[in-house]
């Protein structure tokens, strides 16, 4: 695996790729946006996730991730001194799938790019079946089952839990949710819909609707379902 380290502060990245190589990882180090840009132009299909560095000294780790995703669907995470809703969510709106927080332990990081490699790794492997806890989702027909039961979904409570079961452990942003579902079902679903469509789903999969385990609220953020 390749990692695209973008760190502009020359001792964190020094230690960083010191241990993500330690681990079995090859690294590609920039310390300005103007060097990852040239290297995602160029190398992109070499690299398997990006971390990227918020705040650099000549741009953001912001467009370099709209760069990768225009380009290529591999992970991004975002290492940020800024942990607050605002800064996390848009990030997380422009398609980076995780961030952490500086200072950070080296292991902590570890697992994170480790559970979204295997994320990644789920999706790209085709599934008739898709489980979520005890509801199985049968996609070859549409059908879904919960405990042996079979739940009847209309086709847009049926799409909405699809997004959620291809991005287990994930956390999606309302903003991501009304795009997925305005782009695939074809309808227009305003906010406050999406807050019912949600609703709708619990009351129907979750064992009790008030306190969800499938499909949770992050709050501030967004949803997420599975771990």
């Amino acid at each position: 695996m390749n990692i695209l380290v973008v760190e502009d502060d020359r001792t964190i990245a020094s230690g960083l790729t010191y241990s993500l190589e330690q681990e079995g990882f090859t690294t590609l180090l920039c310390h300005t946006a103007k060097d990852a840009t040239a290297a995602i132009e160029q190398q992109l299909g070499t690299i398997d996730l990006c971390l990227f560095d918020l705040s650099l000294p000549d741009g953001s780790g912001y467009d370099l991730c709209a760069l990768v995703k225009k380009k290529r669907d591999i992970p991004v995470i975002f290492l940020t001194a800024f942990d607050d809703e605002v800064n996390v969510v848009m990030g997380l709106d422009m398609g980076a799938d995780d961030y952490i927080t500086k200072p950070f332990r080296v292991r902590e990081l570890l697992s994170r790019i480790n559970s979204v490699l295997r994320r990644y790794q789920r999706q790209t492997q085709p599934k008739t079946v898709v489980e979520l806890g005890d509801v199985h989702i049968n996609t070859s027909d549409g059908k879904v089952h919960k405990a042996g039961t079979e739940i009847l979904l209309t086709a847009l409570e049926y799409r909405l839990l699809l997004i959620f079961a291809n991005h287990l452990g994930q956390v999606l942003t309302r903003a991501q949710l009304l795009d997925r579902i305005w782009d695939v079902g074809g309808d227009f679903v305003n906010d406050n819909t999406l807050t019912v469509y949600i609703k709708r789903l619990r009351e129907k999969l979750e064992d009790d609707p008030v306190r969800p385990e499938l499909i949770k609220t992050v709050r501030g953020m967004g949803y997420k379902a599975g771990e």
